[in-house]
């Protein structure tokens, strides 16, 4: 009965990789719903940018500042009972930039380990018939375990406190997400002060393709997520504004194991002063449930 519970969940246990430093959690957010439960997975985003913005314009970019950020997850979770888990989410991350200090341009570097983030997801269940409904309640801890030191710090020095509240469906062939979640972030070190952080997540799936034989099979979702981030400050100089994203999904699995990629291109965005664009983003990870 354990076994068949795993390979079963495991096809629905891809959902939820998205935007994993801020709302979501890793991607087994669903499941395993079994006491005991373990997954992990480990995930590559990539975002760059060379588009500057002054407010929601484009601004022209005589210094060709540019930004570009790598981040490597290691992301775990543990089920307690089905209701209640403990998630853990390693960044390591590796990024530059160019900048504009006093009147010139200059390039900035920083790699190493980032901020550590906990999470403690609470759910509750509800059966209908064919398809199961369970709202959650996530609040999360994030850790100053990212240097300070580099260029372009990979960490802000801070202690910042985020909550979480989803209601999600699914049934043999649809799956929803709502998704809000809010971020407050503490003063940091080196006059890093990032602004507090609310956002929306919708995630939208279609579940086309499913063999009962190898519990394989193939899931397409549209995400479209939304930010508002105070304004703040960093080593670079203003950050803060508001953005729209929207973008495809593809998972694919097989028995415990999970493959998903994810392509998010800006719908809208607004800045703060003058900065670069958050840019195109590309996900790729690979999850395993035991």
């Amino acid at each position: 009965m354990r076994c068949s519970r795993r390979a079963a969940l495991a096809a629905v246990a891809v959902l939820l990789a998205v935007e994993p430093a801020l709302a979501h959690q890793p991607v087994m957010d669903m499941a395993p719903r079994w006491a005991g439960g373990f997954g992990a997975q480990i995930r590559h985003e990539y975002r760059s940018s060379d588009r500057l913005l002054d407010g929601s314009d484009r601004a022209s970019n005589p210094f060709d500042r540019e930004k570009r950020v790598q981040t490597t997850w290691l992301e775990a979770i543990y089920t307690f009972r089905r209701e209640l888990r403990a998630t853990v989410k390693i960044p390591w991350v590796d990024q530059r930039r160019v900048s504009v200090i006093g009147g010139q341009p200059v390039r900035q570097t920083g790699s190493g380990l980032g901020d550590i983030v906990l999470g403690l997801p609470l759910k509750k269940y509800w059966n209908r018939g064919r398809s199961t409904w369970n709202l959650g309640l996530t609040p999360s801890l994030r850790m100053p375990t990212g240097s300070v030191s580099d260029a372009y710090p990979v960490g802000d020095g801070s202690w910042d406190f985020g909550l979480s509240t989803s209601l999600s469906g699914e049934n043999a062939r649809a799956y929803t997400l709502v998704d809000l979640f809010w971020w407050k972030n503490t003063p940091g070190r080196r006059g890093i002060e990032q602004g507090d952080v609310l956002g929306l997540d919708l995630n939208l799936g279609y579940h086309p393709l499913h063999s009962n034989d190898h519990n394989s099979g193939l899931y397409v979702m549209l995400d479209l997520e939304a930010r508002y981030e105070g304004r703040g400050r960093d080593t670079g100089g203003t950050t803060g504004g508001r953005r729209l994203g929207l973008g495809p999904v593809l998972v694919a699995y097989w028995r415990n194991v999970m493959v998903r990629g994810e392509l998010k291109l800006p719908v809208y965005e607004s800045v703060f002063g003058t900065q670069v664009s958050r840019g195109i983003q590309t996900n790729l990870g690979i999850g395993v449930t035991f």
